[in-house]
């Protein structure tokens, strides 16, 4: 349901920010406070060197970071309620500038903590009294090595400056200056842009969906030059900081930073390419289900079975999603069922609010979730989703101390995607309806298509055009374009027409600015089907290891930490589970189709 004000949403559909601060006074005071007191860090510039010292200056810095992050929350969230509000937009602007100041104010701290000789930081990080900065000290002197000078680091940070710039560009061009051409849909002229785009394709006549998808490429066809010149401006940036940083290529950065061994990714680029076979079958029975004389890629996004949709009121989509967790537990279950009745979400979708949903954890309170709800299969989906990303800030929190609460973006995916899987296990399970069941299967089916499969092409193009920078190749529309090509004719295979246009796909994916970060997408969803499957065929030591990896934060690499849930990410083993589970999935849906 959408409201045209807030005002008039009912209390229990709003989230309470009250529980961070009371009133937005007391937010006011708290940032007037931490402004004078956060400065108070720069006094120890210079002195770190001494245990004691560098041990309280580690316990203030906790302290002021968590009245931070609050403040950070509350300004964030209230200015999402309502984008059109001066003050919530004041509020937040102002605690973005601090942030600023707090990074510039405290650069000194890494510089400083490199330059212990090794033997003092592994003394420290021996110490009991600095356990909860282990981690922390490990990781800065494991890239001791790549560490420069300050003046070296200041120059770089200077380039950054300028030479960050590549996405902002690209943002400015895919949201503005791109134009769109209108075309008719049902007798009315529609302005294409990027939302009406995704609706379209899922229009159940081809004639739209292929108007649709030839006008909407025409436009990036039409600057590909400028695009492939952006986007090779931006490898080249990605190439440069690694060799001033001393790393031997692009992707070595991108995974030391996020502490992922380099097997990982190697290995599930292997493991996409031994299973084919699957994707394959499952786009040719598309094509068969369909009844279309050719297959092309603007039909892979619409649904094979048209009027199945599961549609309900909020209460009710939060008992299925209820039902779908009953695996995981009573202990866990309590917890939602708290979120659901103490205005951890907001629900209602107004004209000004924010789009989307997130969730939103907050230290010393509790998470947080955005939502807009409508009453559709997706948006419950969205529920268990955001709720799973919710409960793993919750358990980290509550497992880990502050300094190593946050948990790496790696393994961010995984136990919003476990949820999902669950859910949907049991609406397969409890559905009687065969034509919705047939949706849902589709359903998981399109969700591994599109997160495993296709994000794995993405992280497979990546590597292609970094490694030809790093070679001294130039990136030209048409080398790019090429390479593109090919991989979409591998991952797809024969039953689908590979559509000239789609070889310019690369070229409006904004996740490409930002160096190997798309391939986190299919690990995260291979270890989310594979401890969904644990769970359901193993039982309570599987749920056990489960909640003990959503409780470890950042107390591990993110690879260790999937191990603890059950999944070894440098063995083929999780591949060839949810490679087993497309199959099984894709034999059931063709078994009620017969």
């Amino acid at each position: 349901m959408s409201y045209t004000n807030r005002s008039e949403i009912p209390e229990k559909y709003k989230w309470n920010l009250g529980d961070i601060f009371a009133t937005p006074d007391d937010w006011e005071k708290a940032f007037a406070s931490i402004s004078k007191e956060y400065k108070r860090l720069a006094d120890y510039q210079g002195k770190l060197s001494n245990r004691n010292t560098l041990l309280e200056f580690l316990r203030l810095s906790d302290e002021f970071d968590k009245t931070i992050e609050k403040l950070y929350c509350y300004a964030f969230m209230s200015y999402n309620e309502d984008s059109q509000d001066g003050e919530k937009q004041a509020r937040f602007s102002r605690i973005y500038g601090f942030l600023t100041e707090c990074s510039a104010l405290t650069a000194f701290v890494s510089p400083e903590l490199s330059s212990l000789p090794d033997k003092q930081l592994k003394a420290l990080i021996a110490d009991p009294d600095f356990s909860d900065y282990d981690v922390q000290l490990k990781i800065l002197m494991e890239g001791k090595s790549h560490i420069l000078s300050q003046a070296e680091e200041k120059l770089l940070a200077g380039v950054g400056a300028f030479s960050n710039q590549f996405h902002e560009v690209f943002n400015r061009l895919d949201s503005g200056d791109i134009k769109f051409d209108t075309i008719t849909v049902d007798g009315k002229e529609v302005q294409l842009g990027h939302g009406t785009y995704s609706t379209l394709l899922q229009h159940k006549d081809q004639a739209v969906r292929k108007l649709a998808f030839e006008t909407y490429y025409k436009a990036y066809i039409e600057k590909i030059n400028t695009l492939s010149g952006l986007y090779e401006g931006s490898v080249k940036s990605d190439w440069f900081y690694a060799q001033a940083k001393k790393f031997n290529s692009t992707m070595e950065q991108a995974l030391f930073s996020e502490q992922v061994d380099k097997a990982v990714y190697d290995n599930l680029i292997k493991c996409m390419h031994e299973s084919f076979e699957p994707l394959h079958k499952y786009i040719a029975l598309r094509k068969k289900l369909m009844g279309v004389k050719t297959l092309n890629m603007y039909d892979l996004y619409v649904s094979i079975f048209e009027d199945a949709d599961i549609s309900c009121e909020y209460e009710q989509a939060c008992e299925l999603v209820l039902k779908g967790m009953e695996p995981l537990g009573e202990d866990y279950l309590k917890v939602v069922r708290h979120a659901f009745a103490n205005r951890w979400i907001d629900v209602h979708e107004t004209p000004t609010k924010r789009s989307g949903a997130y969730s939103m954890g907050v230290a010393g309170v509790h998470p947080y979730m955005l939502l807009n709800y409508q009453k559709t299969t997706h948006d419950i989906f969205t529920i268990t989703h955001e709720m799973g990303h919710s409960m793993h800030s919750y358990y980290s929190e509550k497992g880990q101390p502050f300094a190593k609460a946050n948990y790496k973006i790696f393994v961010a995916e995984v136990a919003s995607t476990c949820n999902e899987v669950l859910l949907l296990k049991y609406l397969l399970k409890t559905e009687k309806d065969v034509k919705l069941k047939k949706y849902l299967l589709q359903y998981y089916l399109d969700m591994l298509r599109t997160t495993m499969y296709r994000q794995a092409m993405f992280a497979e193009f990546e590597q292609i055009s970094h490694d030809l920078a790093e070679k001294g190749q130039p990136l030209t529309a048409e080398v790019l374009c090429n390479k593109y090509m090919e991989l979409n004719k591998m991952y797809y295979g024969d039953a689908v027409h590979h559509n000239e246009e789609i070889k310019y796909e690369w070229a409006r994916v904004p996740h490409f600015y930002r160096a190997f970060y798309v391939y986190k997408y299919a690990t995260g969803i291979i270890s989310a089907v594979c401890i969904a499957e644990k769970i359901l065929n193993e039982g309570k030591p599987a749920v056990d290891n489960y909640k003990k990896f959503l409780s470890l934060g950042g107390s591990m690499d993110p690879v260790s930490e999937l191990k603890v849930a059950g999944v070894d990410l440098t063995s083929d083993e999780p591949f060839k589970i949810v490679t087993k589970s497309f199959a099984d999935t894709l034999a059931e849906l063709e078994k009620l189709c017969k």
